[in-house]
């Protein structure tokens, strides 16, 4: 691998990184510490105990090979802030509200982070942060570190009312609740908005798991505005190459990989749907019924990954007592936990992805060359959606415009029904001009994605460009 134009007898940079303890949070920046320990960069993660075990198996694939990547873990205050041992992680927590003790007990990690960072050895010369974990900031000012955060639109008087972004270079419509900032936050919610907003303005840069080809107009937009420190390094999936490492990227997979391939061996390609609404999924019970049979009138065959919450349990239930799971065996099937999501798209007979926008998710479809069903449930997913739709034209909206805000999920009950379902599907999977457009194109971008991370590609020199301007600011603080 290229490494970037230090003299050979200069001690490798240091980096270390500080994942957000959620899955979508930590799948991307694993990703990032093989990239640059690929690159010759000294990798420390900091994390917690039982989120390091969720690295383990890729991890040690990328030590084994050689790789200078050391994870060292820092413990939460369960008991302090009424959290059950062990929940450190957004998609262990048993309900939301839980969210505001989680946060509190992961922003008290800057005593034990601090000391441990000025105990270390070699010294560390780059924080990357997921900017979800303000805190760091405050150390890298305090131990004047450059600190790089791994990464949002103002206030609107309508809910219902659709408004037109201004200074995008798309036209771009949305409400304001589909817009990822919590415009009416307050008390604790607010203090904590707050300091995102000043740990992103006093960061060094931000590195983006994006490529520039993929948003050209919005990432030089991005980079005037934060005077050209901003590196687009994605797709960060693309440092797994081989089965192994796709198959354990992330958490424990409850599907055995020959079994997964086998069952998808079996059917034609492209016409598999993948259904997967994140790690994090909070729709009501009866939504994911009417998705359920939706997917069963469709006739097209389905995997349809679902998470471990008590409300997947009943669906689980549902599966067995209404008959679905009996009646969709032939051509449905169902994975009850994680699942190896870049492995299963990289299939040839994955042909659509019904997905929640997150992303992650969204990038490794594009990346897959898979179009894409859209049903985005909050955060950053609605301004996602526009991207896939709006922009790129490599997707089909479910119908979903309503944001399901935590804790009124019942209240907000279906949104989609199964008859809604069935003709998203259709008109994803079917044989229309549009439909064969919309294939052609995402495999267009997908090709594209996979040269940027090449030698020579945008990505691959972004990264190099990273580490000299790192290594030119260790260089003037010598002097």
């Amino acid at each position: 691998m290229a490494s970037p134009k230090n003299h050979q007898h200069d001690p490798p940079l240091h980096f270390v990184l500080f994942p957000f303890m959620a899955q979508g949070h930590m799948i991307p920046m694993v990703d990032i510490a093989r990239l640059l320990a690929q690159r010759g960069v000294t990798i420390t993660i900091v994390t917690t105990r039982h989120n390091a075990g969720r690295f383990k198996n890729v991890l040690n694939r990328a030590i084994e090979s050689g790789l200078p990547i050391n994870l060292v873990h820092v413990d939460l205050s369960y008991q302090e802030f009424g959290l059950p041992e062990g929940q450190d992680n957004i998609d262990s927590l048993d309900s939301m509200e839980l969210m505001v003790p989680f946060f509190k007990a992961v922003n008290m990690l800057e005593e034990p982070v601090m000391k441990l960072l000025e105990e270390m050895k070699p010294t560390p010369n780059c924080l990357i942060s997921d900017l979800l974990l303000p805190y760091t900031s405050k150390i890298a000012r305090k131990l004047n570190i450059p600190k790089i955060n791994l990464e949002i639109l103002k206030n609107l008087k309508s809910e219902k009312e659709y408004f037109f972004v201004p200074n995008f270079p798309e036209r771009v419509e949305f409400t304001k609740p589909q817009v990822p900032v919590e415009a009416n936050a307050s008390g604790e919610w607010k203090e904590f908005m707050d300091e995102l907003v000043e740990a992103e303005n006093t960061s060094y840069g931000v590195i983006l798991n994006t490529f520039q080809e993929l948003e050209a107009a919005y990432v030089k937009d991005y980079k005037e505005a934060r005077a050209g420190k901003v590196w687009s390094i994605g797709p960060v999936s693309l440092c797994n190459k081989i089965g192994a490492d796709k198959a354990k990227r992330g958490n424990k997979a409850v599907i055995d990989q020959n079994k997964c391939f086998k069952w998808l061996d079996s059917k034609e390609e492209g016409s598999v749907l993948y259904v997967c609404l994140g790690s994090i999924c909070n729709l009501p019970l009866s939504q994911l019924k009417e998705i359920g049979l939706g997917l069963e009138k469709s006739k097209r065959p389905f995997i349809w990954v679902i998470r471990g919450w008590e409300k997947y349990n009943k669906l689980s239930e549902w599966f067995f007592e209404s008959g679905f799971e009996e009646r969709v065996k032939e051509r449905g099937l169902l994975i009850k936990g994680w699942a190896p999501q870049v492995l299963i798209l990289s299939h040839p007979s994955v042909g659509g992805f019904l997905t929640h926008c997150g992303w992650n998710s969204t990038l490794e479809g594009i990346t897959s060359g898979v179009p894409l069903l859209t049903w985005p449930l909050f955060g950053d997913q609605f301004c996602n959606q526009k991207l896939v739709i709006q922009v790129l034209k490599v997707g089909v909206s479910s119908g979903v415009e309503d944001v399901m805000k935590w804790g009124e999920e019942e209240k907000i009950g279906v949104l989609v029904d199964q008859g809604g379902v069935k003709k998203a599907v259709e008109e994803l999977m079917g044989e229309s001009d549009e439909a064969k457009e919309r294939r052609g194109r995402v495999k267009e971008i997908g090709e594209l994605a996979h040269m940027t991370v090449d030698e020579g590609g945008s990505s691959h020199s972004n990264i190099t460009l990273l580490l000299e301007d790192i290594s030119q600011l260790l260089a003037q603080s010598k002097n």
